[in-house]
């Protein structure tokens, strides 16, 4: 016989092969409702199959967790008729009591509940009465009329007669005390025959219904009410005592249940959880009468336990959801708030929750009859359960918060094991050096240099090769891009993504979390970090320090694993070629100030590893046990200390640390060992000083290190001329000792030149080119070497000229830089604010009008009180109104302005400060129905229908169309809230250097305002001493000169033909007063050179030395050209000594008060002068632009469109805001560009302050989260490059240099100042503009002066 070939897959119509052909009928069947029923009953009661799965049940009075093989079908019946018993209470809020019976021997079960029977008459449509009509007919049910709103469980009208349908027998009794009649009818083969009802008399008051039925357990493949099953329905009963709570006394096989609430049902889960343990914490709240929660923790897998109407729904829903998210959203919130770097998301949340929820809803949708997921929308619930906060805060306080982080530092320790390292031979890592015998046996042995840049590397390579094959073998090199990352503060994804973390670890062999004992298992036995010598070195020291403790801690305290190598930062050659080598700036300012003769001596520095040439490197790396340090662990202060300068926990300790730091601190370079906590708080503690003082401006002067720098250069070579931005940045390099990056100064002058609406108030410096704009907040600005500028004509009004000569000017590699400190007239902090992070402090000042700042110091000067001042912005249009009044500041809201065009368009007219054009036409974009983004998706916000941009560069115009729902919708919620056009700006961190040059939180614009008063007032003080004596000292001049010329004249003095030595004798002998030079010895130490391009007028002593009169005492005499020795000349002289007469005489009867005044009335003028150019150049340049109605509308624009200013239906606009700019001032960090701020408008249109209170919530955390979000936006946050302002001298006064004959036909002699700072600008060199610069007043430093302390100015009697 032949085999039969089978297929591997064969349709079900090859199984019916041989099996009689139906007939038609037989193949196309109707069914009745009861037959269907019977016939599919996984439709209707679920699954009539065992299945087995881990459940809740109840057992020997307690719930249990355990795996569970029931019928769900048979569950399903018995739930139906125990959830009408609930049901009952809504309909009866009198019932009290519910008795259910569960007989396993004689398959019986029994619920029982008094209140309200079932009528029992007869229902006049369907002629039956009804108690049979609604346990004995299909689809009948009370619940059809969806109008009515009610909380029952009972929905399609199958319910209990599923019941009957799957039970031998179904008995229903019920006692109507209304009707006064008693009913009773028996059901039997699965509802296919009925007893005649029984009907008797009752009492009145007699109320109750029972249901008692045999479960049909053939049809459930059964043979008895098994355990587990029992065990369900038992747990089943007890879910009814906890929803129904203490009114109603639940019994179960005559005892009651002992659960009166629905606590105490939660307590039953939570208690058999914790067997083995503690308790888990549970937090319960009653909401409404119809919400009842409770939340507890979880170990990670999320649990929930709800009811709704009575019915347990075990797979959740959208009530379920409905809470857990408010508690992950609010968790979420408060977790990355205070762990940034965690990235928790609302899902990892609710991994670690149990949440237990007790509802009732109206009219409830399901997934199915089964009733296991409710599906109804939150917004047909009926309720609303908006958790208190009180309740939320009590959640995110419990252990959730470390469970989270621990998961989430598992995760990142998993992630983070991908780029684990081994002990192999060779591994491939770009730019890396590796040593010879890494990984090798010899391993220990190795020592891996970690440089700062390749150029460091080439000096670390080169340095090698002096040293033997065998030694050289054991060293590898590699490169390190700039800064490691903080890892204690990144994110997992930062972490991961960063190629260097990786690099490292693959060359030294690290695994993630490992313990180390030793080095053996690793491919290197050394870590030398060598990096430059400035305080930036130092930082990438710490942070190298911070990662290894951070993830492999007992390496740190294996001895000599990590080291340091360390390179000279000045070196002094003496001409006799001896050469002194200092390691650190204190211990050459300590050498240099001990220095007996200075001549003789070069100054070299060296700023960075690349100053230094091959042979040196080569010098380095043979003496290397001199220049090699070794890190040693010795106590958990090591430890302590490393979080201290790291943990963003720390930040009040950190404070306390840089406010106990002490001047002249820093490390011995001469010890060999060196240990964890004296590297941090000797060497570390500079840098974290000096990113204070470079990123937080005085309140003095409200600049910042680097902008004093430009300011000074901009003085020194008085730029009235158009420079190139980047030509003028390699002046200020140059003049002004700039060590940082190119591209942060070049940014910084630009900030300063700005003047866009929300950038500077009044810019010191011009822009001439395209320097930015309000549509990208400034970034748009051209190529420094395509954009020009120059000192701003109001520049000198606020810093007069007659103020240079007594400022307290530095002095760094040998130059006369910038002072400690400009003093302008008016506090300039707040005429153009300010914005900074640096260690441990930030700031942000708010801009102010500066006719209300000059309206302020007048009233002071005049003994009066001052008014208070609010928040203005140059050319802003909108309103900022004062709301929320602190302790620590005040709150101001930002509005916009929008009017409504017609039913169906919205006109924007103006933006919120520092919400920039292009940013809110992305915005708009992205709420645009049909309107795709980048990776094609829809909008998930779609709100309006389009928009269409009108305006320029400076005037905002945005025309909205959306539908009249939509309108409605927006009014509703509010205008500007809906379309961002609010915002908010505080008082409450204004950190600013003071007077002392210790940092300072000032509370309000007025107390910053009073303390620049008083310490301004002083210098016009100083200012009329100083003049006086200037003045007095010219005029001894000029009657030395008369004396002289007619000596000359007369024959009693011989000039020509004689010795110069007998000449000088001669003037001394006749009582010609000598006016000396004096040199600085420290501008001799560092080797400076006289600047022969740009040459300046040394300050002059007034005071001589009779007995030791040197040459150039007398030059101011002897250097007169011969055409000048003529009684004409006499007569001349005579006239000017008159007129400097005259001037003594008016300067001696002007008070410090009067010099004050006349400086602010030529101010106030030249800023009229500067804001009318500004309206003209303005009015040229462009038109007022105005929405064009460009939407066709159905219907007829209103006459008089309505304006909002402020979220409200009629809302009127508020004044326009006075028109404002103002200098970013602060751009004082790595790659700065500025902080943008407002334009210049008309001084009669001032900011209209509203006083209006608005309710604004912000703690300091917000604001500087806000506040980092924008430095990163603008390019201000802290400098990562180093200014050495705090390492250098201050210079110490010049004497005056006489003038040359050039000189003389120069212009008029400037006093030259300098000072340090970040930005990215350049600037042009060859400005053909000859001005004699007064040289600087250099004033010492001395060693016990605190770096956090700005050098005191001279006091009158000093100067």
């Amino acid at each position: 016989m032949a085999e039969i070939k089978t297929m591997p897959l064969m349709t079900s119509n090859n199984a019916n092969i041989g099996v009689p052909q139906k007939t038609i009928e037989e193949t196309y069947q109707k069914k009745s409702q009861l037959e269907h029923i019977l016939l599919r009953p996984d439709t209707y009661i679920g699954s009539i199959e065992k299945h087995t799965q881990n459940l809740w049940v109840y057992e020997d009075e307690k719930m249990v967790h355990r795996q569970v093989t029931y019928v769900p079908g048979l569950y399903k019946i018995f739930d139906e008729i125990l959830v009408n018993a609930a049901d009952n209470k809504q309909r009866d809020p009198t019932m009290d009591s519910v008795k259910v019976v569960i007989d396993v021997e004689n398959n019986l079960i029994s619920v029982y509940n008094n209140g309200d029977g079932v009528p029992v008459e007869i229902h006049k449509e369907e002629g039956v009465h009804v108690p049979e009509l609604i346990f004995g007919h299909l689809l009948t049910s009370s619940n059809y009329d969806d109008t009515m709103k009610k909380t029952t469980g009972g929905r399609n009208g199958y319910g209990a007669k599923l019941t009957n349908i799957f039970s031998t027998e179904f008995v229903i009794e019920t006692a109507d005390g209304k009707r006064q009649k008693k009913y009773k009818q028996v059901f039997s083969n699965n509802m296919g025959k009925k007893s005649e009802p029984c009907i008797k008399k009752c009492k009145e008051g007699e109320n109750w219904t029972k249901v008692s039925f045999k479960p049909d357990l053939a049809k459930f493949n059964m043979t008895t009410l098994e355990e587990d099953v029992v065990a369900l329905m038992k747990k089943r009963v007890v879910d009814l005592a906890g929803c129904l709570g203490n009114t109603v006394k639940v019994e179960l096989n005559g005892k009651r249940v002992p659960i009166k609430s629905f606590q105490d049902y939660v307590k039953l889960y939570l208690e058999s959880d914790s067997e083995s343990k503690d308790a888990p914490k549970s937090f319960y709240q009653k909401v409404s009468e119809r919400w009842e929660i409770c939340v507890s923790i979880t170990e990670g897998q999320f649990q929930q336990v709800s009811f709704v109407n009575g019915i347990a729904t075990i797979k959740g829903g959208t009530h379920v959801d409905y809470i857990t998210n408010q508690i992950t959203n609010y968790v979420v919130g408060v977790v990355n708030k205070k762990h940034k770097n965690a990235n928790i998301k609302g899902h990892n949340v609710k991994n670690y929750l149990w949440v237990f929820v007790n509802a009732l809803i109206d009219n409830p949708a399901f997934d199915s009859q089964t009733k296991e997921t409710l599906t109804l929308r939150q917004s047909n619930f009926g309720s609303k359960c908006e958790l208190p906060e009180d309740f939320l805060k009590k959640v995110a306080k419990s252990d959730i918060v470390d469970n989270l982080l621990s998961w989430a530092k598992f995760k990142q320790d998993k992630e983070l094991k991908k780029s684990d390292g081994t002990k192999r031979g060779r591994v491939n890592i770009p730019k890396l050096e590796d040593a010879n015998e890494a990984g090798t046996k010899n391993s220990h042995k190795c020592t891996l240099i970690l440089t700062e840049g390749d150029s460091a590397k080439a000096l670390a390579i080169s340095g090698l090769g002096a040293l033997p094959q065998e030694i050289r073998d054991l060293y590898g090199v590699f490169p390190l891009r700039g800064k490691l990352l903080n890892v204690r503060e990144a994110t997992s994804k930062q972490l991961n993504e960063n190629k260097e973390i990786e690099s490292i670890k693959k060359i030294l062999g690290l695994q993630q979390n490992k313990h180390y004992d030793g080095v053996k298992p690793l491919r290197y036995g050394h870590l030398m970090i060598m990096t430059d010598q400035d305080y930036d070195g130092s930082h990438i020291k710490g942070l190298l320090i911070n990662f290894i403790y951070y993830f492999w801690p007992s390496l740190l305290k294996v001895p000599s694993f990590l080291l340091e190598f360390i390179t000279p930062i000045v070196k002094a050659t003496h001409s006799n070629g001896n050469v002194l080598s200092f390691y650190t700036m204190p211990e050459y300012y300590s050498w240099k100030e001990s220095l007996g003769n200075a001549s003789g001596w070069t100054i070299k520095y060296y700023k960075g590893l690349g100053t230094n040439d091959k042979r040196e490197g080569k010098e380095y790396f043979r003496d290397i046990e001199k220049h090699k340090k070794d890190f040693i662990w010795a106590d958990d202060q090591d430890g302590n200390a490393i979080e201290l300068a790291f943990s963003k926990k720390k930040i009040e300790e950190r404070k306390n640390w840089l406010r106990q730091y002490q001047p002249g601190t820093h490390l011995d370079q001469k010890m060999k060992l060196i240990k964890y906590s004296d590297f941090i708080n000797k060497e570390l503690i500079l840098f974290s000083v000096a990113d204070v003082q470079r990123s937080i401006p005085s309140m003095i002067d409200g600049l910042k290190p680097a902008q004093r720098k430009i300011l000074f250069s901009c003085f020194k070579r008085n730029l009235v001329k158009d420079i190139k931005v980047s030509q003028f940045q390699g002046y200020v390099s140059e003049k002004a000792a700039y060590h940082h990056g190119d591209q942060s100064l070049n940014g910084t002058i630009i900030g300063m030149a700005q003047n866009f609406i929300g950038s500077n108030n009044i810019n010191l410096l011009a822009p001439k080119g395209q320097f930015g704009t309000r549509c990208m907040g400034g970034k748009d600005h051209a190529s420094p070497r395509y954009i020009f500028t120059c000192l701003s004509p109001i520049t000198r009004f606020l810093f007069p000229k007659d103020d240079d000569k007594f400022l307290d000017y530095l002095e760094e590699d040998g130059l006369s830089i910038e002072p400690t400190w400009y003093v302008p007239i008016i506090p300039l902090v707040l005429v153009n604010g300010c914005e900074g992070i640096g260690t441990g402090w930030s700031t942000s000042v708010p801009n102010y009008n500066p006719r209300d700042i000059v309206a302020n110091v007048r009233r002071l000067l005049n003994g009066e009180s001052m008014e208070p001042m609010h928040p203005w912005y140059r050319g802003f249009k909108g309103t900022i109104e004062k709301g929320a009044s602190r302790e620590s500041g005040v709150t101001y809201t930002v509005n916009g302005l929008m009017e409504e065009v017609n039913e169906t368009t919205l006109r924007i007219t103006e933006l919120p400060i520092r919400r920039w054009t292009d940013d809110y036409k992305e915005f708009l974009n992205s709420m645009v129905e049909g309107t795709r983004d980048e990776k094609g998706n829809l909008p998930k916000d779609a709100f309006i229908k389009d928009f269409k941009k009108y305006g320029d560069d400076e005037t905002v115009c945005f025309e909205v169309l959306l539908s009249e729902e939509k309108m409605k919708e927006a009014k509703d919620e509010g205008l500007l809230k809906k379309f961002k056009l609010t915002t908010s700006i505080s008082t409450n961190n204004m950190h600013l250097f003071d007077q002392k040059g210790m940092i300072k939180k000032y509370g309000s614009p007025e107390e910053i305002l009073e303390e620049f008063f008083h310490y301004r007032f002083a210098y016009y003080e100083k200012r009329k001493t100083l003049k006086l004596a200037d003045l007095e000292k010219e005029l001894l001049k000029l009657e030395n000169k008369v004396r002289f010329i007619l000596g000359v004249v007369k024959g009693e003095i011989v000039v020509s033909n004689r010795k110069r030595a007998d000449l000088l004798r001669e003037l001394q002998q006749k009582g010609f007063t000598p006016f000396p030079k004096n040199i600085s010895a420290e501008a001799v130490v560092a080797g400076a050179a006289d600047d022969t391009e740009e040459p300046e007028e040394s300050i002059d002593e007034t005071e001589a030395n009779p007995k030791n009169v040197q040459a150039s005492d007398y030059e101011y005499l002897l250097s007169m050209p011969i055409g000048t020795l003529t009684l004409e000349k006499v007569q001349k002289l005579c006239d000017d000594k008159d007129k400097i007469n005259e001037e003594v005489i008016i300067l001696r009867n002007t008070t410090p008060k009067d010099l004050w005044m006349r400086d602010l009335d030529a101010f106030e003028s030249q800023l009229e002068k500067f804001e009318a150019e500004e309206r003209e150049e303005r009015q040229k340049s462009t038109s007022e632009v105005n929405g064009q109605g460009g939407f066709r509308v159905s219907r007829q624009a209103p006459k008089n469109p309505r304006k909002y200013n402020k979220t409200g239906k009629n809302a009127v606009a508020a004044e326009t805001m006075g028109k404002s700019t103002s200098a970013s001032m602060e751009t004082e960090t790595a790659p700065e560009v500025v902080k943008p701020r407002g334009k210049a408008g008309s001084r009669n249109a001032p900011a209209k302050k509203l006083e209006k209170p608005t309710p604004v919530s912000e703690d300091d955390d917000d604001e500087v989260e806000s506040l980092k979000d924008r430095l990163k936006a603008y390019r201000l946050d802290s400098s990562p490059e180093q200014t050495t302002a705090m390492d250098t001298d201050v210079s110490q006064m010049p004497g005056r240099k006489e003038r040359t004959k050039r000189a003389a036909a120069q212009k008029k002699t400037m006093t030259v100042i300098s000072d340090d700072s970040d930005s990215e600008n350049d600037v042009d060199l060859n400005d053909d503009s000859e001005v004699e610069v007064v040289a600087a007043p250099e004033t010492k430093r001395k060693e016990g002066e605190n770096l956090l302390q700005m050098p005191k100015q001279l006091n009158p009697q000093q100067a």
